[in-house]
C-alpha cells in the first residue's frame, strides 16, 4: 500500500474520494423508458439480455421459498434469526412517536408519524449474494409498520434466486419478491408493471446502473441515498496488531475493485508493517484479484503527527466505515463528526457491523456522511402535521397573522384570517 507522510503533503484534498467511473445515464434512461412503456415485457427481455435467465414468471412463489429454506444449512438459519433479532433490538429504539401539544387554550397542535404504505428493497446479485442486505433493509421497514415490503433481486442463469437471500427475506418479513435486477428493477418499482407493484420508496445498494436509476426516478418515488463503492478507514495507534488492521482493510477491499481502504496512523513503523501484512494476506483471499485492484488503485496509508490529527483527517474524508483501533477509543469518539458507522476498540471489526451487531450497514459513502445518515426506521415513515384553533384562540392571534401576510405582499392570506372578524368589505 502507498504510504504518505502527512507532514510532507501540501494538498490534502488528494485524499478525498473523487467521483469517477463511466457515465451510464443514457443507457439507464433508455432502460427506464422501456420499463415505463412496455411493463413486464421489458423486464422479461432485459432479464434475458443482462442475466441470461429465461423466465415465465417474475414473482417468487411460496414453493420456491420453502425449497430455499430446505436448502439452507440449519446453522446459517439460526445465525440469520439471531442477527435479525440484534438488528430488530437496535432499530426498535429508533421508532418515533406521534405527539400532541395543548399548552395554549383553544389550540391543539400535533404531529403524526405514519408508516409508508409500500417500499421496495433492492438486493444485489452478480458476483456475490448478500442476505445481510435483506435483513438491514427489511427489518427497519417492518419495525416502522410498512404495510407491504417488496423485494427485487436478479436471478441466476437458472432463473432462481440464491436460497440464502430467500431465507433472509422470510426471516425479515418481506411480503413479495420478484426476480428482476439492475436499472429495470428500479424502474419496475418506480412505475409499476403488470406484476411488480409501484412503491413509495426504493432502498438498498446496487451497481452504477442501479444507483443511476435511483437518481433518475427520484421525485416519482423517494430513495434512501445514492450509494457508491464501499469504504473503510482505520485509525490505529502504534500498539495495534498489523495483522488485525490488514485484515480489516481487506474486508472492504474484497467488495469491489472501486472500494477504498485507508489506514491513518501516527506510527510509521505500523504503516510499514501493515503494508507488508496486506501483501501477505492478499493471496489467501478467494477474491484476491478484486481486493488487489482495490488496494492498488484506492488503498493508502496516511501517517499523521498524532492521533488527534488522524481523527481530523478521517473527519475530512467522512468514510462509510470508521474503525478506531485504539486502547481508549471513547476518548476520541466525541471528535468524530463525519462517519457512517464507527467501530470502537481492537475487537470491533467492521464485518461485525455488516452482519450481526445490530446497527445498520446501509451507510452513506463518498464523503456524504457529512450530511447523510445510516438507513434507519426514519427512512420508512413520513410525518404529517395538524392544528386546531377555536374561534376565541384565532381572535387573539389573527392580527399577527395578517401583519405577517401583508409584509410578504400576500393580501389574500391576510384576508383569510381578517374576514372571520372584520366583516366581508374593505379588506383589500
Amino acid at each position: 500500500m502507498k504510504i504518505y507522510d502527512m507532514s510532507q503533503v501540501a494538498d490534502r484534498d488528494i485524499f478525498l474520494r473523487q467521483s469517477g467511473g463511466r457515465d451510464v445515464s443514457a443507457p439507464v434512461s433508455q432502460i427506464l423508458r422501456r420499463v415505463r412503456e412496455e411493463g413486464d415485457a421489458a423486464l422479461f427481455d432485459l432479464t434475458r439480455q443482462f442475466d441470461g435467465a429465461e423466465l415465465t414468471c417474475l414473482a417468487v412463489s411460496e414453493a420456491e421459498l420453502d425449497e430455499a429454506a430446505a436448502q439452507v444449512e440449519p446453522e446459517f438459519l439460526a445465525v440469520l434469526e439471531e442477527a435479525a433479532e440484534n438488528i430488530r433490538a437496535f432499530h426498535s429504539r429508533q421508532k418515533r412517536e406521534s405527539f400532541v401539544m395543548t399548552e395554549k387554550e383553544g389550540v391543539i397542535l400535533g404531529q403524526r408519524v405514519l408508516p409508508l404504505e409500500r417500499v421496495g428493497i433492492y438486493v444485489p446479485g452478480g458476483t456475490a449474494a448478500y442476505p445481510s442486505t435483506v435483513l438491514m433493509n427489511a427489518v427497519p421497514a417492518q419495525i416502522a409498520g410498512v404495510k407491504e415490503i417488496v423485494m427485487v433481486t436478479p436471478p441466476g442463469r437458472d432463473g432462481k434466486v440464491s436460497p440464502s437471500i430467500l431465507a433472509a427475506a422470510r426471516t425479515a418479513g418481506v411480503h413479495r419478491i420478484f426476480k428482476v435486477g439492475g436499472a429495470q428493477a428500479v424502474g419496475a418499482l418506480a412505475y409499476g408493471t403488470e406484476s411488480v407493484p409501484r412503491v413509495d420508496k426504493i432502498v438498498g445498494p446496487g451497481n452504477a446502473y442501479v444507483a443511476e436509476a435511483k437518481k433518475q426516478v427520484f421525485g416519482q418515488v423517494a430513495i434512501d441515498m445514492i450509494a457508491g463503492p464501499s469504504e473503510v478507514l482505520v485509525v490505529a495507534d502504534a500498539a495495534s496488531d498489523p495483522a488485525y488492521v490488514a485484515a480489516d482493510l481487506l474486508s472492504q477491499a474484497e467488495h469491489d475493485k472501486m472500494a477504498s481502504a485507508v489506514l491513518v496512523t501516527d506510527s510509521m513503523e505500523l504503516a510499514r508493517a501493515v503494508s507488508a501484512e496486506v501483501e501477505r494476506q492478499l493471496p489467501l483471499l478467494e477474491r484476491e484479484e478484486i481486493a488487489r485492484a482495490s488496494i492498488e488503485d484506492n488503498g493508502k496509508i496516511l501517517v499523521t503527527r498524532d492521533l488527534w490529527e488522524g481523527i481530523e483527517v478521517a473527519d475530512r474524508i467522512a468514510p462509510e466505515h470508521l474503525e478506531l483501533c485504539l486502547d481508549r477509543p471513547f476518548d476520541y469518539l466525541g471528535a468524530v463528526h463525519n462517519a457512517g458507522s464507527v467501530f470502537l476498540g481492537r475487537y470491533d471489526p467492521e464485518p461485525l457491523g455488516d452482519y450481526f451487531a445490530g446497527p445498520n450497514h446501509t451507510l452513506p459513502t463518498s464523503g456524504t456522511a457529512r450530511f447523510y445518515s445510516p438507513l434507519s426506521v426514519d427512512d420508512f415513515v413520513k410525518k404529517s402535521q395538524f392544528s386546531y384553533y377555536t374561534r376565541e384562540a384565532l381572535e387573539k392571534e389573527y392580527r399577527k397573522v395578517s401583519c405577517f401576510a401583508r409584509k410578504e405582499g400576500l393580501t389574500a392570506h391576510a384576508r383569510a384570517v381578517e374576514i372571520r372578524f372584520e366583516g366581508r368589505e374593505g379588506q383589500a
